[in-house]
């Protein structure tokens, strides 16, 4: 078939009568007059389902003040920094502080250069197009990224509370460092394969070796020189003065987190025909630490997920997850709810699609990790869920949210999980290889 056989243009006729109808609906008169000085987004907004979303959960965890990622795209980092906070609190009794996030972004994107540096150096002999190269030169380095890749990096080189590794501008900035990075790598990927064909791969990796020492320069202008000794100030539940003396970023980790960290596992909502269920996934060339453990995801139903879910929070303790925060967000009202919007009424536009189409058409990919501390069940089934967010303290709930169940059902797609909870069927498949997805697959994404 020809490129547009069967097409139809649009013509002049078509749009008379389009045009007459348009004019005779006064829906859309009152509608055009509110869209002249209102978003599409509060013209559509529909409170009527405003009570349900009240910040009241059956169970709720106690946790601290929620952080500011600001300008950066680490949400991962902070949300799963989060997570471990909550651990050393309860282990210390400490009230409120943080994690050095900027710490662990430091070793992530640095990481990060070198996989993505690798992974061009196995293309040296491709096509400049040939698609997964294309794939992970138009990806390039980001700040995004998954639990593995978090475990991966604080495995190696530890944690650290903020006060021994504050936030920079930079860390909190980093579009401009990312803008630097990328276009250097690119132009390596050429310089690479035309050094390749004239001198070979030793010359490759010469150039790639200096690449990654400049590099190294500017992520230490940036983030500063990552602290190697410190100590460990704070104040208890009855506000007496503690001091551990004399840590490192991995004998901290070592002391409070250890191997736990190897306890969670990521289980996945992914209801797409290449991905069965009880089955486990990784993706090929997703990763930051080349030794480090492959990402990997359990795909398991929507009722086994909520399930898994509820129980990790039963026992008190939060859940990083992932999701598609762009959808139905109503960020000063700190609500994501689906049923909040009406986009059908006036436009015919349900913006509704099933999760299997989304992800298949791109309609919808995670984008940003959170933590779930809370949820509100009647019946033992959850209505809402209480979501503590790295936007920083502004909203009506100081940096929390409300997330209706039914946009959870939509558009979460990831949670972390303790293996504990897991069944004999669901820890068995843990044990099986993994089946390998290609470099774009939606779950392939980071947060």
């Amino acid at each position: 078939m020809k490129q547009f056989e069967t097409a139809e243009s649009i013509t002049l006729d078509d749009l008379n009568q389009k045009n007459k109808k348009y004019q005779k609906s006064d829906l859309h008169k009152v509608t055009r007059h509110a869209l002249a000085n209102n978003t599409i987004a509060s013209v559509a907004n529909n409170l009527d389902n405003a009570k349900e979303n009240n910040f009241t959960f059956s169970i709720d965890i106690k946790t601290m003040t929620a952080p500011n990622q600001k300008a950066s795209g680490r949400c991962w980092i902070f949300a799963a920094c989060n997570v471990l906070r909550e651990m050393i609190g309860k282990e210390l009794g400490i009230k409120n502080f943080e994690l050095s996030q900027s710490y662990v972004a430091f070793y992530d994107r640095l990481e990060k250069i070198n996989y993505l540096l690798e992974s061009i150096i196995d293309f040296v002999e491709a096509e400049h197009d040939e698609r997964t190269l294309y794939f992970l030169l138009e990806n390039g380095i980001g700040d995004g990224g998954q639990w593995d890749m978090f475990v991966n990096i604080i495995k190696k080189y530890g944690i650290c509370p903020k006060q021994a590794m504050p936030e920079t501008f930079q860390s909190s900035n980093t579009g401009q460092s990312n803008m630097l990075i990328n276009f250097e790598i690119r132009k390596f990927a050429g310089k690479a394969q035309k050094l390749y064909k004239e001198k070979g791969i030793e010359a490759v990796r010469k150039e790639k070796e200096q690449l990654l020492d400049r590099f190294y320069t500017l992520l230490l202008d940036c983030y500063g020189v990552p602290v190697e000794k410190f100590d460990f100030e704070y104040r208890d539940k009855d506000d007496n003065y503690q001091i551990i003396k004399d840590l490192t970023p991995k004998s901290f980790f070592e002391k409070f987190i250890g191997s736990k960290i190897d306890d969670y596992v990521s289980i996945i909502n992914a209801p797409t025909k290449d991905k069965p269920f009880y089955h486990i996934f990784t993706i090929s060339y997703l990763g930051n630490v080349l030794e480090g453990k492959p990402i990997t995801h359990l795909n398991v139903p929507m009722n086994r997920f909520i399930e898994l879910t509820i129980n990790q929070l039963k026992d008190g303790e939060v859940c990083w997850f992932g999701c598609d925060c762009s959808r139905y967000s109503d960020r000063p009202g700190a609500i994501w709810d689906d049923k909040s919007w009406d986009y059908a009424t006036p436009w015919g536009l349900d913006y509704a699609i099933s999760k299997e189409d989304g992800l298949d058409y791109k309609a919808s990919v995670m984008n940003h990790a959170m933590v779930i501390s809370g949820v509100d069940l009647k019946d033992d089934k959850p209505i809402k869920w209480k979501i503590e967010n790295s936007w920083g303290t502004d909203g009506p709930f100081a940096g929390y949210h409300v997330m209706s169940n039914s946009w959870f059902e939509k558009y979460t797609y990831q949670v972390v999980i303790n293996k504990k909870y897991l069944n004999k069927k669901e820890l068995k498949v843990l044990e099986e290889d993994l089946i390998v997805l290609k470099p774009w697959d939606p779950m392939g994404t980071l947060a």
